[in-house]
């Protein structure tokens, strides 16, 4: 698994990024952090993605962080931990 988390200051760009996201399975946990949990593959090609289309674009101030999850040692709490379970509704 990865999180995505980016700070982008164009607006067309930023929401084509987070398109892109999750168009490639990408969860979203908050505004800008995204999890993606997927084969090691699929990972990669998000990260051609972000190499070879998006990084050329980005302003001199704008970021974006991959952070590597050992999924064996993640702790969620409040709506995140929806997202890795069923919810039946009574």
């Amino acid at each position: 698994m990865i999180i995505v988390s980016y700070d982008i200051s164009d607006n067309k760009l930023r929401t084509r990024f987070s398109k892109m996201l999750e168009k490639n399975g990408a969860v979203r946990l908050q505004l800008s952090v995204y999890e993606i949990n997927h084969t090691a593959r699929h990972l990669t090609n998000i990260r051609l993605l972000i190499d070879n289309e998006y990084s050329k674009k980005f302003a001199p101030t704008d970021s974006v962080i991959i952070i590597n999850v050992d999924n064996e040692k993640v702790t969620k709490y409040g709506y995140a931990i929806h997202w890795d379970k069923d919810i039946s509704f009574y």
